[in-house]
């Protein structure tokens, strides 16, 4: 249902967290603390020798987090970031019949890694191969279900336009 961190706008990230911060009724507001955390964390994406793969069904184009203008903000960043060499983007369209045995919020380091799952409170970190194996099989049958390049950039844009 959400754009995974490594990729979210700052105001993504603000708009997200408000939501989250008002619906739990937390006593201390540190959001902007946490949207500079976010912030600092993407220097993964352009620096070291990292490869990643992110896989978002279609319908998170569509979610509609802050709004039309910080929707088409941060659909136009996933244009922008799917370009690095290091990453590769990847949608489910609608139209696709994918196994759903991993539900959003998963986090598949690498093959031999923990995997992170997100949780309402936290992150659950699955440390077992068997488990790890487990997800990297349903992350493999994801990635054949999505589509990649100019397939991705025309959903992204559809998307765009539709928030006229």
């Amino acid at each position: 249902m959400l754009i995974p961190g490594p990729v979210q706008t700052a105001p993504y990230v603000r708009a997200l967290l408000s939501a989250i911060w008002d619906r739990r009724r937390l006593p201390v507001d540190d959001v902007d603390a946490a949207v500079t955390e976010r912030m600092d964390r993407q220097h993964v994406l352009t620096g070291g020798d990292h490869r990643f793969c992110v896989l978002l069904e279609e319908n998170v184009l569509r979610h509609r987090i802050g709004g039309a203008d910080v929707m088409s903000g941060q659909l136009g960043h996933l244009l922008s970031v799917m370009t690095l060499p290091s990453m590769s983007l990847g949608i489910i369209p609608f139209t696709a019949d994918p196994v759903r045995d991993v539900a959003g919020g998963d986090v598949l380091h690498a093959r031999r890694d923990p995997s992170q799952r997100g949780t309402v409170s936290g992150h659950l970190t699955v440390t077992n191969p068997r488990e790890i194996a487990m997800y990297a099989d349903a992350f493999d049958q994801l990635q054949e279900a999505a589509v990649f390049g100019a397939a991705v950039r025309t959903l992204i844009t559809t998307a765009i336009d539709a928030l006229d």
